[in-house]
């Protein structure tokens, strides 16, 4: 990861994933079944991507081995939801790196432990099974991921709403329209508090009078 990248990450530090959605044209945003392991987890870095073959985790120890400070290793699991593809130690691996977090298209398990930890971790569901560890997948690859292509060097948000996906190219012009958009929505709430109301603060469609059949 370079150095400008993580600044750039640093940039979106704040930012909830909804506004950067929305600033994007509507893209990136991971599907919503892909959640917070624990209450109160939140992301924002680098995307380092893992493709693992299912029910196998070898390419998370590998990833995390490898990892630079600030990346949030982002993986997929081959659709396979009965094992536990991270946990603890792994957790504690990725901390001692400077790992930012994890989005993971697979299961999860020992959350109790990573909360206390407060490690961040998005993922479709837990799992108390094992992951076997013998399998080679892929590093630092294009991979689709809840419904979005995902490259080393994207930009991860999340939090309790959900997780997006800004594509590294775009950065600055998202960053340029979140900021625009939240100084927007800061006068609009001003103007809601003096009595202003979302229909005319929204330019929104006036019900149809009586008698008169709405389009």
């Amino acid at each position: 990861m370079e150095l400008h990248s993580q600044t750039i990450a640093e940039r979106f530090v704040g930012f909830d994933p909804a506004t950067l959605y929305e600033s994007a044209g509507h893209r990136g945003m991971v599907d919503p079944k892909i959640r917070p392991a624990w209450a109160g987890a939140r992301v924002c870095g680098i995307a380092s991507t893992v493709q693992c073959p299912p029910g196998d985790n070898l390419m998370l120890h590998h990833a995390v081995a490898a990892a630079k400070p600030g990346v949030v290793i982002v993986a997929t699991m081959g659709g396979y939801l009965l094992a536990g593809a991270w946990g603890e130690i792994l957790t504690v691996a990725a901390q001692a790196k400077g790992v930012a977090g994890l989005a993971v298209d697979g299961a999860v398990r020992d959350i109790a432990a990573i909360a206390e930890r407060e490690f961040p971790i998005f993922s479709r569901g837990l799992a108390i099974g094992s992951c076997t560890k013998e399998r080679f997948g892929s590093l630092d690859v294009a991979i689709q991921f809840g419904g979005v292509t995902v490259r080393p060097g994207d930009i991860v948000v999340g939090d309790i709403d959900g997780l997006v996906i800004v594509a590294q190219e775009q950065a600055e012009e998202v960053l340029a329209a979140a900021t625009a958009r939240r100084v927007r929505e800061a006068e609009i709430m001003e103007e809601l508090r003096m009595g202003k109301t979302t229909l005319e603060l929204l330019g929104l469609p006036a019900l149809p009078k009586p008698g008169v059949k709405g389009k």
